[in-house]
């Protein structure tokens, strides 16, 4: 079947993570954290975040207030999901949207602290696929595709982080 479809990419960030950016992002979610953890949990009752969500009122807010240290780390990527290359080796996946976790952490143990961003693109066209690999264009090309036009496209070859989260089939002449 071919169609419209979205991708979601979920990356996760420890201790064990070795690219500059994501050091980065885990020693900054890290330190927000920990702030954020003296707030809700002021007397200190609770070492971990999930005894947090277990205890202390709103900690799920949690969530959003980290997600904050990380919004320069995330500008920086140019709207392009890290990670995710084409055949060539470059980033092309445009992402709209993001959603932050925090995973697990620990106000007395930074090794324990883990978050997870997930990524969701914009609209893409899927032209075909061959084993592994899908032949993409960025946005939504039917009308230009029905009208014989030449559009760019994309390989990207399907692993086990990439989601495809929706999907909307075409009805249109080319793809029936």
């Amino acid at each position: 079947m071919k169609g419209i479809i979205k991708i979601s990419y979920r990356k996760f960030i420890d201790a064990s993570s070795t690219a500059a950016w994501d050091k980065f992002v885990f020693e900054d979610t890290y330190k927000e954290f920990f702030m954020q953890a003296q707030q809700f949990d002021s007397e200190g009752k609770h070492e971990t975040f999930t005894e947090m969500l277990k205890h202390v009122p709103k900690a799920e807010n949690m969530h959003y207030l980290v997600s904050t240290s990380a919004m320069g780390y995330l500008k920086q990527l140019n709207d392009l999901i890290p990670d995710i290359a084409n055949v060539n080796g470059k980033l092309f996946l445009p992402f709209k949207n993001f959603r932050f976790e925090i995973i697990q952490s620990n106000t007395k143990d930074k090794n324990q602290h883990k978050v997870a961003i997930t990524f969701f693109s914009e609209a893409i066209t899927l032209i075909d696929s061959i084993d592994k690999h899908l032949i993409i264009s960025i946005g939504d090309k039917s009308d230009s595709i029905d009208m014989g036009l030449e559009v760019n496209t994309e390989s990207l070859i399907l692993s086990d982080k990439i989601n495809i989260c929706s999907f909307q089939k075409l009805t249109t002449s080319v793809f029936n």
